[in-house]
C-alpha cells in the first residue's frame, strides 16, 4: 500500500483521535509501509495528516489539543469517539502534545490586518472598533462592540443607474457588515459563546460574522445548524488572507439605525466611521475620488502584496499552513 493509505489505515485501526506520532509507531509496527532510509518520516506522516486538511479531504478530520498539537481521526469513526473529546472540553491522554514557545504566539488582534486584507480584497472598507476607546467602562461591551465594521458599496457601471439608484433609495447602495474575531474555537462552549457575542454585537448591520483563525472540524454540524437558525456568517481566515474561506453566509438583515446611533455615541471611532460613509455617499461626483481616497486612509491597513503577508506572520507568530 501507499503511505497515504497505510496513514488512513492506522486511523481506522487506531478508531480514536491520536496524534502524527502515533500514526507513524502504528505503520512500523504493523509494517504497512517500508520507510527504508528516510531520515524524518515523522515530518512526513505530519505532512500527509495535514495535506487531508488542507485539500479538503473529508475521510480525515482534526482537532486542536492543549499545547497547540493536533489529533486527528477518521471521519467514520466520529461516532465511536466520545463527545466530550471531540468537543475539546476534556483532555485526550492518548495523544502526547509537544511543548511550544507559549511567549511566541500571535495575538487576537493581530488577526485584524489579515481580516481586512481579505475584506479589500472583496472590495469591503474595514475599520477596527476599540473597545477599550469607547466611553464608560461597562465589562458587558463586548456584547455591543464588534471587533471590526466594513461597508461595501454597489459597484454600478453607469452613471444613470448610479443615479436612478440613489433616487429610489440611497440605503441601497451599499452594505454594512459587523465582525467578531477569534484566535481559535476548539470546543462547543467556546463556539456559542463567540457566535451568540457576535449575534449580540451585529444587531445593527446588514451582515454578522463570526471570524477565527482555527476552528475544530468535529464543530462543523454545530456550526451549520447555528448559521441556519441565526443567520450570522462564519470565515475561516487563513494566513494567506486570500486564501480565507465563507464557510457559511451571513444572512441579509435591514439596519437597527437606534443601535447605530447607540454606537456612535459610545465610540468616536465607530462614529467616524459612519461619518466617513456617510460623506462617501453625498460627495458631489468630482470630489468622489478624494472622499473615496479620504475613507480608504481611516479605514485599517492591509497587504499590498504576498512579502508583507509572510513577513508580517512571522513578525507575529502567525502559523502558515501549520499541521
Amino acid at each position: 500500500m501507499t503511505l497515504k493509505e497505510a496513514v488512513l489505515k492506522s486511523l481506522e485501526d487506531i478508531n480514536n483521535i491520536t496524534n502524527y506520532l502515533a500514526v507513524l509507531n502504528h505503520i512500523v509496527d504493523k509494517n504497512y509501509y517500508d520507510f527504508g532510509g528516510a531520515k524524518t518520516p515523522s515530518s512526513t506522516i505530519s505532512a500527509i495528516l495535514g495535506d487531508f486538511i488542507r485539500n479538503g479531504d473529508t475521510r480525515v478530520k482534526r482537532i486542536k489539543q492543549n499545547g497547540g498539537t493536533y489529533s486527528y481521526y477518521l471521519t467514520k469513526n466520529e461516532q465511536n469517539i466520545g463527545i466530550e473529546i471531540l468537543s475539546g472540553d476534556t483532555d485526550n491522554q492518548s495523544a502526547k502534545p509537544i511543548k511550544i514557545n507559549k511567549s511566541k504566539t500571535y495575538d487576537e488582534r493581530d488577526l485584524h490586518k489579515l481580516l481586512s486584507s481579505y475584506l479589500k480584497n472583496t472590495d469591503t472598507y474595514s475599520k477596527t472598533i476599540f473597545h477599550e476607546q469607547s466611553n464608560g467602562k461597562d465589562n458587558n461591551q463586548i456584547w455591543t462592540h464588534p471587533d471590526m465594521v466594513g461597508i461595501k458599496f454597489l459597484n454600478l457601471q453607469t452613471k444613470a443607474s448610479q443615479n436612478f439608484l440613489k433616487s429610489i433609495n440611497r440605503i441601497d447602495t451599499f452594505k454594512l457588515s459587523s465582525y467578531e474575531l477569534k484566535r481559535e474555537i476548539n470546543s462547543d462552549s467556546e463556539l456559542k459563546k463567540a457566535f451568540f457575542q457576535a449575534v449580540s454585537n451585529s444587531s445593527w448591520a446588514n451582515y454578522g460574522y463570526l471570524v477565527a483563525f482555527e476552528f475544530s472540524d468535529s464543530l462543523n454540524e454545530e456550526m451549520a445548524r447555528l448559521n441556519q437558525s441565526f443567520g450570522i456568517g462564519i470565515i475561516q481566515l487563513n494566513a494567506n488572507p486570500y486564501q480565507s474561506k465563507v464557510l457559511y453566509p451571513s444572512i441579509f438583515r435591514d439596519l437597527d439605525f437606534k443601535t447605530i446611533d447607540k454606537l456612535c455615541k459610545m465610540n468616536k471611532e465607530f462614529e467616524r466611521f459612519i461619518e466617513q460613509t456617510e460623506k462617501l455617499m453625498t460627495a458631489n461626483e468630482k470630489y468622489v475620488t478624494g472622499v473615496e481616497k479620504e475613507l480608504d486612509e481611516f479605514c485599517d491597513n492591509y497587504f499590498v502584496n504576498d512579502t508583507e503577508v509572510e513577513n508580517y506572520c512571522i513578525e507575529k507568530y502567525i502559523p502558515v499552513n501549520e499541521v
